[in-house]
């Protein structure tokens, strides 16, 4: 049988972000009480009643098990106050919380609820403090609701908050409506969890909003692997399974959706492929713009091309190569083209040359690149401002649209004659589109990358399935300059391309290989690269200026294991630095971090000037600048100089980054490298992610481990093939004979 004990809540011992499983102290006028269980919504000083039962801990003695709980309003000047200086109410403090208390006494709270503007009358209080802590007031009144009706589904605290923040006061009806729509407005929430929540609620496994959720999670799931379509067979099989209904069920919705334009069916090499709509948007509209920018006559700037180049050569002191000639020839010719290339094989000089050129025959130019680091190389490289594709584009909200997107597009283009894009194995099909849609006929587009690097996290193969069409001019650079052969980094590279094992440990050189065979030897001596003896050596920043790459996130020589063990050496914990638990990571003021997820509404300002701006993007590396626990905030700051704020609820969107993956490295450039080499799934561990991984050192790279690791990696070509639809849309025109 239940019983009922009251008491207010004085130290919160133990708190489990992920499932809220909570250990605390509560003090009522007999004793102390240790409460155990499951509860996501209780703060220090706080009152509760608990229903529940005594047990007896085997190490910590007799503690009360929570069944339920409910929250009992202070009633007392003291307990009034303790409730609002705990850190529920963004911008109340303990003093904040002293003064709101001696001008209402224990009318306080029914003034907060019922009479709010009142808090104006207290001394600190102006209008946007008043109006953040009403709003924080009313927000914490509907969350703890929100948070008890979502408890029974399993549903953690962190993901309540972003459910409130989308919904506010309507999320319980609507939740109750249809749960799937979760699925599709709450980042973070897949099908799984809605659907458990449906079940629970006792929906029909075969109701209509579940099947077509679930068509759309396979979608998705596809997408971010990379693919753009699912096969229909494939999808109404593995449809059929994950949802345990009939395969006629499946079929019935997707014609459905196909009706309704939410997915699109079209015939590629003799099998019905299915696509999410935006995706098949993309493709088309990219397709179709790509033969126009093919098609069209460019401005004629010059008879005497090769003149230019042989007077710039002469001028910078350079010799060419002839396939940089071919391109700087090409790029004065055609509306679009591709320059592809891997280290050492002269793009920046190629590119330069081009930029000289254009611009002395009067043609303006914008540079851009996908992520913030790879714009910041390119302006390193040419001498010249270089922006991300989101902020040329500028990418911002809407107004007459209320939602966030890209300002430049048909209506109101770029102005420029020449946009030239690096780093272009990064981009995916959805930032090709924005990109696409503001290009007038007529400017022209070179894209310059390397095809043999990992392709885009997003979906779509752009980039190579350009280059396979054989449909706009492509020139690849080939030739090794002398200067890159005196680096081992470039040298090793091109044999790991080319299938060749790399060179270690030429004496004097930039590629070493140090041979540990246990893993937990080779995390020993990554930390002491790290803590001491790289920085000694290269007289660098340990921090800012050493990457470990890993291939994996779990395991020993994971990511996960290997930022733990680097946190603890190169920002370890200290008196002055402030830190916020969160699931299984801590936060520290210092830390290294990085963006694991588009996120088009954070909002971030300039801490150098008045500029301001919307957007963080994967795979943006930042610093911890402070932790706000009054404010629950991370402010964070990314490129050197943009300030963004997290609120708490967002922090599952940051990883630490003194390890990251050799897919979240793509586009970035760093000084030194360390990379662990062991065994493991060999889908995962492919020469074109060691490539990858080797290319993103600038002045050294250290591999630690086993050297047959490395020839396992050598050997294993397999590509993963990805379903991307623009290549099959490309060969139309050219099988149609639209471009010869």
């Amino acid at each position: 049988m239940s019983i009922e004990i009251q008491g207010v809540l004085t130290e919160t011992i133990f708190k489990n972000e992920d499932n809220a499983y909570t250990v605390a102290l509560i003090e009522n006028e007999l004793e102390q009480i240790t409460v155990v269980g499951y509860m996501p919504v209780i703060n220090d000083g706080g009152t509760y009643a608990f229903s529940g039962k005594w047990i007896k801990h085997p190490t910590y003695g007799e503690q009360f098990e929570v069944i339920s709980y409910k929250e009992i309003t202070p009633n007392t000047i003291e307990g009034i106050e303790k409730y609002l200086s705990s850190g529920i109410i963004k911008g109340v403090g303990p003093k904040m919380a002293e003064r709101i208390v001696n001008k209402f006494g224990k009318d306080t709270l029914d003034i907060m609820q019922s009479n709010p503007e009142r808090l104006m009358e207290v001394s600190g209080v102006g209008k946007s403090k008043y109006e953040k802590i009403v709003e924080s007031f009313k927000e914490q009144r509907n969350l703890r609701e929100l948070m008890m009706f979502l408890q029974q589904y399993g549903v953690t605290p962190a993901y309540a908050i972003k459910i409130y923040k989308r919904y506010e006061d309507e999320a319980i009806k609507l939740i109750q409506e249809n749960p799937y729509r979760l699925a599709d407005e709450i980042v973070g929430i897949g099908f799984k969890m809605s659907d458990s929540i449906a079940k629970k609620m006792g929906i029909d496994p075969t109701s209509p909003y579940r099947i077509r959720c679930g068509i759309k999670y396979i979608l998705n799931s596809c997408s971010l692997e990379g693919h753009t379509y699912v096969k229909k067979d494939n999808l109404i099989n593995d449809g059929s399974k994950i949802l345990s209904v009939p395969k006629d069920l499946i079929d019935d919705t997707l014609v459905k959706l196909t009706i309704d334009h939410e997915i699109h069916m079209e015939n590629i090499d003799g099998e019905i492929c299915v696509f999410e709509m935006s995706l098949f948007y993309s493709e088309s509209y990219v397709c179709r713009k790509i033969i126009d920018m093919a098609s069209v006559e460019v401005k004629h700037i010059s008879d005497n091309i090769e003149e230019e180049i042989k007077k710039i050569e002469e001028s910078e002191n350079i010799n060419l190569a002839s396939k940089q000639k071919l391109a700087i020839k090409s790029a004065a010719e055609n509306g679009i083209l591709i320059i592809t290339g891997g280290p050492g094989t002269g793009k920046t000089t190629t590119i330069n040359t081009i930029i000289k050129i254009l611009e002395d025959n009067n043609l303006s130019i914008a540079l851009a690149a996908p992520t913030g680091r790879a714009a910041k190389r390119m302006s390193e490289a040419t001498g010249r401002e270089a922006k991300t594709i989101h902020r040329l584009l500028e990418y911002s909200y809407m107004e007459g649209d209320n939602r966030l997107g890209f300002v430049k597009d048909e209506d109101e283009p770029l102005t420029e004659d020449v946009i030239i894009i690096d780093e272009m194995s990064m981009v995916d099909i959805r930032l090709m589109h924005g990109l696409m849609k503001s290009l007038t006929l007529g400017t022209r587009l070179i894209l310059v990358g390397d095809v043999d690097q990992l392709p885009s996290v997003g979906p779509g193969n752009v980039l190579r399935d350009i280059i396979e069409s054989k449909l706009i001019k492509v020139v690849e650079l080939n030739e090794i300059f002398r200067q890159a052969e005196e680096s081992m980094i470039v040298v090793n590279a091109h044999k790991i391309n080319k299938g060749e094992y790399p060179k270690l440990n030429k004496k004097e050189k930039d590629f070493f290989f140090m041979s540990r065979k246990k893993q937990e030897d080779i995390v020993k001596i990554i930390k002491e690269l790290c803590k001491e003896r790289l920085p000694n050596f290269a007289k660098c920043d340990p921090i800012k200026d050493i990457q470990v790459l890993t291939p994996m996130k779990k395991g020993t020589v994971g990511m996960y294991n290997l930022n733990n063990t680097l946190q603890s050496v190169l920002n370890p914990k200290a008196p002055y630095k402030i830190e916020k638990e969160m699931k299984d990571k801590i936060f520290r003021v210092g830390d290294k971090i990085m963006q694991m997820k588009n996120n088009y509404n954070l909002k971030w300002k300039n801490k150098n000037s008045d500029e301001e701006g919307v957007g963080v993007f994967n795979g943006d590396f930042g610093y911890i600048d402070f932790i706000d626990n009054e404010e629950k905030e991370v402010h964070i700051i990314f490129d050197e100089e943009k300030i963004v704020k997290y609120d708490f609820s967002q922090l599952d969107e940051i990883e630490l980054a003194y390890a990251i993956t050799i897919h979240k490295s793509q586009g970035s450039e760093f000084p030194i490298v360390i990379m662990p080499i062991s065994f493991g799934p060999p889908m995962l561990l492919t020469r074109n992610l060691l490539y990858t991984g080797v290319t993103r050192a600038k002045e050294l790279v250290v591999m630690v481990g086993v050297e047959a690791g490395l020839k396992n990696m050598v050997d294993n070509h397999r590509i993963r093939k990805r379903n991307s639809g623009l290549l099959n849309k490309l060969r139309k025109f050219v099988d149609a004979g639209v471009i010869k």
